[in-house]
């Protein structure tokens, strides 16, 4: 016979695995206030295998605006993203680099944009940073295939500064994690127009810009045949 406290165990992890990702982070973000002086550390550390892990941040960063305030969740967030990011960056270089060259190894267009990174990596980096349409966790991995250095890499981290902090922020006006999934709403009118024509914005920048010099650099290369 099975005892009812296993019972309760296996019901407990039942229900755990049952709640969908958004449920569990929002779990986790209730759960991070009652570790006392290393929540911080906590939410830190969560926020690194998230990035990590391909998994959206957007939940995170906005809680964190509920739990520690506009100042140092914004502080906290920035810390986790830049060194999720650059692991991520890493792994994508030295441990699935010899997979994903593999499967771009015939792309005469990629082959022409890796030059291009390789001399305009930065600005293209801030460009896409400060884009909230573009999938960071994706690119993360992305980039570390390409001839960007670590440290230009690393300073175009600072493009997320403005959006972050914005989300942040937003994630303040909840008040109460019950209320994240309508932090965006209740953003006056004027920025929530202010962030989307941000957005817009460095969104058409980033790809004009990469385009232009993926063409250009394709070009060149095709001409050198």
């Amino acid at each position: 016979m099975i005892e009812p406290n296993l019972l309760m165990i296996n019901s407990e992890l039942l229900n755990i695995f049952s709640l969908d990702l958004s449920q569990l982070l929002h779990s986790v973000l209730v759960w991070i206030p009652s570790l006392g002086l290393i929540s911080a550390i906590a939410f830190i550390l969560i926020y690194i295998i998230a990035t990590i892990a391909l998994i959206p941040g957007s939940i995170l960063t906005l809680g964190a605006g509920v739990v520690f305030g506009v100042v140092w969740g914004s502080v906290y967030v920035l810390i986790a993203a830049i060194i999720g990011e650059t692991l991520a960056f890493l792994i994508g270089r030295y441990l699935a680099r010899d997979w994903i060259n593999q499967k771009i190894a015939n792309n005469q267009t990629f082959t022409a944009l890796n030059r291009a990174l390789n001399q305009e990596g930065l600005k293209i980096i801030l460009l896409t940073r400060l884009s909230p349409i573009f999938p960071f966790s994706l690119l993360n991995y992305a980039f570390g295939v390409t001839g960007i250095s670590l440290r230009d890499y690393f300073l175009g981290s600072i493009g997320m500064i403005p959006m972050t902090i914005t989300y942040v922020y937003l994630g303040s006006l909840a008040g109460d994690l019950t209320n994240i999934g309508q932090a965006t709403q209740l953003a006056n009118p004027e920025l929530q127009w202010t962030i989307k024509i941000t957005g817009l914005l460095a969104t058409i920048a980033a790809t004009v810009y990469i385009t232009r010099i993926a063409r250009n650099a394709l070009t060149n290369s095709l001409a050198n045949v």
